[in-house]
């Protein structure tokens, strides 16, 4: 079942620029190109808009925050338009309670009265809305009044300030849709409880990106010149997921191996222990268009995430994006149900000593092995997860006609 030429509104807890990118503008990008999609960008905070203010972040958006008449971006795809509405006030650090679902309520108002301009401006008629995991505006879709509501959840909450009023605010917006959307079974399982009309599409990745790769011209990242190999790279965000205890293990087992961290850190894991070994790299974040080159100068790319009582709910979108480079990868068995996609392609470690055993047989890799890596990523592109979701939708459209 198709979906074309429909009009999509997206409202993402994930801004359009982010420094990784993400599962929410990735998808909007791609139902951009058979249908007309509207990404409102996540507010800035009046805080946010003090902080970032000589940021390129704010400067991109500092036309669109107070008119209405120039309150969008149109990027370079040409059924894509990004919404930018003013800064809304912080209120994440107030109680739980009335006082709260007030200032919710404010917040929300004050970015539905600017997406109402520009549906008026732009003639937007009979849209599907899809709340993408910003589940800070439970109730948003009430004010608006799409023909079709929709909730991707894309991770479980489990930071202190996501569960402070995030686990009341997602179950009111997940009872309250036609239709949720999970990246895992776990939190399709979850969301089941709520609401009957809750589907489990897992994540993907951009292939063609990530082969770059494999081009024999393309140079190694500069930001890993001088480190040795063999070299056991992590590309992506570094903070509660990853298992230090063990890692720690892993390193102290391989002290011939170099160990390189890519991706912005979160300010609780700076000074994390497991970074002080000598053969340990944390190097920042880089952009998403380095990234094949970062991938490229990985001997071995590894997701050495902990396995605890949310992790089963997590598929990582690297996890495509490592096979499609061509790298071996060694992960954590932190969820059961990535090996029904990955197969015997993805070493699956339980502790430091088999983590340690996968590198080491990762490294001995052949050409054979790595075409079957690419095989199982060419299967898991976002041109086949669109496909599902655009068919979900429009079966849900259906239905609700």
């Amino acid at each position: 079942m198709e979906l074309k030429n429909r009009h999509i509104i997206i409202f993402s807890q994930m801004q359009f620029d982010g420094r990784l990118e993400s599962t929410n503008y990735i998808m909007a990008k791609h139902l951009a190109k058979d249908n007309y999609v509207y990404y409102v960008d996540r507010p800035f905070t009046w805080k946010d808009y003090i902080k970032f203010k000589d940021t390129p972040e704010y400067k991109i958006r500092k036309p669109h925050f107070f008119s209405a008449d120039n309150s969008f971006i149109q990027t370079d795809i040409p059924n894509l338009k990004i919404i930018i509405s003013p800064p809304v006030p912080s209120i994440n650090m107030l109680p739980e309670g009335p006082l709260y679902r007030l200032a919710v309520k404010f917040n929300e108002g004050i970015v539905a009265s600017r997406l109402k301009k520009v549906i008026k401006k732009l003639n937007i008629r009979d849209y599907i809305y899809i709340n993408s995991y910003n589940y800070t505006y439970p109730n948003f879709h009430r004010l608006i009044k799409p023909i079709l509501t929709v909730y991707h959840c894309v991770d479980p909450l489990v930071e202190a300030y996501q569960t402070r009023h995030g686990l009341i605010s997602e179950d009111i917006v997940v009872k309250d849709v036609d239709l949720v959307i999970c990246t895992s079974k776990e939190l399709r399982n979850n969301k089941l409880k709520l609401n009957s009309n809750s589907h489990f599409i897992p994540n993907a990745a951009n292939i063609s990106h990530s082969q770059k790769a494999l081009d024999p011209d393309l140079p190694v990242a500069e930001i890993l010149s001088g480190i040795k190999n063999p070299l056991i790279g992590y590309f992506g965000n570094i903070e509660r997921r990853i298992d230090y205890a063990l890692l720690t293990e892993v390193m102290a087992q391989n002290p011939e191996k170099n160990f390189v961290f890519i991706g912005p850190v979160d300010i609780d894991y700076v000074d994390n222990p497991a970074f002080k070994a000598p053969n340990v790299f944390v190097k920042g974040a880089v952009t998403y268009e380095q990234m094949p080159a970062v991938l490229k100068g990985f001997d071995v790319a590894i997701i050495p995430f902990k396995k605890d009582e949310v992790s089963s709910s997590i598929f990582p979108l690297k996890l495509f994006e490592y096979l499609g480079s061509g790298r071996p990868v060694v992960s954590t068995d932190f969820n059961p149900d990535l090996q029904e996609f990955t197969g015997d392609t993805v070493h699956y470690c339980a502790t430091a000593s088999e983590f340690t055993l996968a590198i080491n047989e990762s490294l001995n890799d052949t050409p054979q092995l790595q075409q079957k890596r690419l095989a199982v990523a060419a299967e898991n592109t976002w041109e086949h997860r669109i496909i599902e979701i655009e068919a979900l939708l429009a079966l849900n459209l259906e239905k609700k006609a």
